[in-house]
């Protein structure tokens, strides 16, 4: 056993507060992975979640893994030890993996190899733990790793987790087979095991939340040692409606919801019970109908709020002077691209007076820091665009320094990867060449005017584009991997006679079978290629409706009379799943 292992995880315990400590005497133990470090993972309000929701269960007993270097974790090491009892993953019935990043296949990977179990479920015995996965990677293209997980969550944890608790039940009861007897029979859950590639799996159907009241999603453990050090989370609505076309949350996790201001009150009161520290969180939060009396009511009780993420075309003045007066000390925007034209293929629906009058109301409040999200390598961008992208940012400087805000201004700026689930799918990256020029462009613009300029790298985007819309014989790929860089997967790629222009680069046909056809999210294959037609052409297209409802038509996820009413809760009441009504949305297939 790796003492310093062992004693790095007692350390942090001890600095925790609200982990979940429960004997094991009769109960089911699960260990819940992140497959990135300790820092990255303790800011995920997914995994907690998720961890709040296990150890609701009284047979069942939650305890955290984290990945904490790449490359660490290798066969014959020290077992990785678990948060709060310091136990090796080979002490616990079922490994439970919440997956955010693609990059982080590497490390479950080296998490299953360090647990001492063979790499792919196929080999493993029926005494061998469940293994499961979920999280946005399963919802959209989990190919990649299916052959190494026995079931793979395609829904909104909530809606199949009492149904998991009983699969875990009869897996430590009965064994891993007797467990994917029962999973095969819950929609929202697909079992790469048992089924072939491309093939239709009538189970592969996200299933998902209608009243988040009912599932509130919010810190279950604060700690120090997190980028978001002490604060407390609330999930204050989920999905979003405006349909940028690049963007997972604005289709995969449709319809857009919230959570009513009472529920989130009631929330917000829990958490400054134990720290001032409230960060509301969802992909818009703008768009909360009741964000501004939230924001002001945790003013009054003496919060300091921050907010994941603000939109410039609804910026309150009054949410604004709360977060300022409060002590946030950064405002996030992301106009994603930086000319007009640009910002119209991406769907954006965001004019340039609109991002200029916003960074004027936030050198008024003398924020510290405003960042500003972009992204290069587009659909359709030129070098023009990228030289309107500097010409906006260096004219939000100057408005700050004409107010002598004292505002640092960064601009974080994303290579575009494509992402299954979006309507440009279809579409590959840029060459990882223009990519670089244009970054390289881009600092040399902006550094005479003293703006901080954080780029990805783009050869690890092109690496995350392949895993984003990679097919299952990247698993074996990932398995020769020893060491973790762009240099080894482009030899590994080689190694197995994969073509990386192919997964990456190459635009693909809307009638070709796409290796993740067999999900269905809920909308139709004509929406999504609607919306790459309108991407040809700049055409805009309407928002989701402000709560969803059976009126709206436009992409067919509304339309869903079973996935509609799900509840987190529905599958309490047991019985067989509800057989799937005829919607006029086609399935993606």
């Amino acid at each position: 056993m790796n003492w310093s292992t062992i004693e790095q995880a007692r350390q942090r315990l001890a600095r925790e507060r609200g982990a979940v400590r429960k004997d094991w005497g009769g109960r089911i133990p699960i260990a819940l992975v992140y497959p990135n470090s300790y820092h990255v993972g303790m800011s995920s309000l997914g995994m907690q979640t998720i961890y709040r929701l296990l150890n609701e269960h009284d047979n069942l007993v939650a305890e955290r893994f984290f990945v904490e270097e790449r490359g660490a974790a290798r066969p014959g090491g020290p077992p990785p030890v678990s948060i709060e009892s310091q136990r090796p993953p080979g002490d616990f019935a079922c490994l439970a993996f919440s997956v955010s990043f693609e990059l982080d296949y590497f490390n479950i990977v080296q998490f299953l190899r360090a647990s001492g179990l063979p790499l792919y479920a196929a080999d493993r015995d029926d005494g061998a733990p469940l293994t499961i996965a979920g999280g946005a990677c399963c919802i959209t293209n989990p190919e990649p790793i299916a052959p190494f997980f026995d079931a793979l969550v395609v829904s909104e944890g909530e809606a199949v987790m009492p149904a998991l608790g009983e699969a875990i039940a009869i897996a430590a009861r009965d064994g891993r087979r007797a467990a994917l007897r029962y999973l095969s029979g819950v929609p929202g859950v697909y079992l790469p095991s048992l089924m072939e590639p491309g093939t239709a799996q009538p189970n592969a159907r996200r299933r998902w939340v209608r009243d988040l009241d009912t599932t509130p999603a919010h810190s279950v453990v604060l700690t120090p040692d997190t980028e978001l050090a002490d604060m407390y989370l609330i999930e204050v609505s989920r999905g979003c409606g405006r349909g940028c076309r690049f963007c997972l949350a604005g289709y995969v996790f449709r319809p857009a919801r919230v959570r009513h201001l009472d529920t989130l009150l009631a929330q917000a009161e829990e958490g400054l019970r134990l720290t001032r520290r409230i960060g509301l969180t969802s992909p818009a939060v703008s768009d909360l109908p009741d964000l501004e009396p939230l924001v002001l009511s945790l003013y009054e009780r003496g919060a300091e709020i921050s907010v994941s993420s603000l939109r410039v075309d609804n910026l309150s003045d009054a949410v604004l002077n709360a977060l300022a007066a409060s002590g946030t000390r950064n405002v996030t925007m992301a106009p994603e691209a930086g000319s007009q034209r640009l910002r119209e293929v991406v769907n954006k629906g965001v004019a340039e007076e609109q991002v200029l009058a916003a960074v004027e109301k936030v050198a008024r409040r003398r924020v510290p820091q405003l960042k500003f999200y972009f992204m290069v390598g587009l659909p359709t961008e030129t070098d023009e665009d990228v030289e309107a992208m500097a010409a906006l940012l260096r004219e939000s400087k100057a408005i700050l320094d004409r107010h002598r805000a004292g505002t640092r201004l960064v601009a974080s700026i994303s290579p575009f990867v494509p992402k299954a689930g979006t309507p440009w799918q279809w579409l590959g990256m840029a060459p990882v060449g223009v990519v670089d020029a244009r970054l390289a462009r881009l600092k040399a613009a902006l550094r005479p005017a003293g703006i901080e300029m954080r780029g990805e790298n783009a050869g690890w985007a092109e690496l995350d584009a392949c895993l984003s819309r990679g097919d299952r014989r990247l698993a074996a790929v990932l398995e020769r991997m020893d060491d973790i860089k762009p240099s080894s997967w482009k030899r590994a790629m080689a190694e197995c006679g994969l073509s990386i222009d192919h997964y990456v680069h190459q635009e693909w046909s809307p009638r070709e079978p796409l290796p993740w056809q067999y999900l269905d999210w809920g909308m139709s294959r004509k929406f999504f290629e609607l919306e790459l037609r309108r991407t040809q052409s700049a055409r805009h297209t309407k928002g989701c409706p402000p709560d969803f409802d059976n009126s709206c038509r436009l992409c067919g996820v509304c339309t869903d009379a079973v996935r509609g009413p799900i509840s987190g809760r529905a599958w309490e009441r047991g019985g067989p799943a509800p057989e799937r009504a005829a919607a006029p949305a086609l399935a993606l297939t």
